[in-house]
């Protein structure tokens, strides 16, 4: 396969010089596929609307190949593209339809025995997190489902970590106050 033995850094570089979508792209796409999919369906909230960010995030990647400058991992650039796509994406749908609020099985969801009280656990945090800003939404997300650290989330959002910290903790706290039974003390 191409590209082992390469950092995400090191093929970035040569991506940026190829003149169409190369060897070195095509092996950074390998490599961030499943995760980029993993981000949307979780910003998204459905498979089909993941696939279509995934999709439009690959093709920002290519088209933008040559502006990552390295000051950060090329993951967090990747994954920086995706969020923002996810947001510029659920703006748009919303403004277009009103929203359906639905959630979908996750593939583990799937493979997983028939828990009702989980399942309803899981609507009633989807719910719960509509009721938040898209920012709020994705911060949280990220933080807690996908597992960033501050550091990272600070260079996705563009914001200081300290920054970061603080609208996790607002975010957090407007769920609390909305929904103190689902918090413990």
């Amino acid at each position: 396969m191409y590209g082992t033995g390469r950092t995400d850094e090191q093929l970035a570089v040569e991506s940026a010089r190829e003149d169409s979508d190369g060897p070195a792209f095509r092996a950074l796409v390998q490599r961030y596929q499943e995760k980029v999919w993993q981000i949307c369906f979780r910003l998204m909230g459905n498979a089909e609307d993941a696939s279509d960010a995934a999709q439009e995030v690959f093709v920002r990647l290519f088209l933008h190949r040559g502006r990552y400058e390295g000051k950060s991992k090329y993951s967090t650039w990747v994954y920086g593209v995706a969020l923002r796509t996810c947001l510029t994406l659920r703006r748009s749908r919303s403004r277009r339809q009103a929203r359906v609020k639905t959630v979908e099985t996750t593939p583990e969801m799937a493979r997983q025995p028939a828990d009702v009280e989980q399942t309803s656990l899981r609507l009633d945090l989807a719910q719960m997190l509509e009721t938040l800003s898209e920012e709020e939404r994705a911060l949280l997300i990220l933080k807690y489902a996908e597992g960033y650290g501050y550091d990272e989330l600070a260079e996705m959002f563009g914001l200081s970590v300290s920054a970061c910290k603080m609208r996790v903790s607002r975010a957090r706290e407007k769920l609390k106050q909305r929904y103190p039974k689902n918090f413990a003390d």
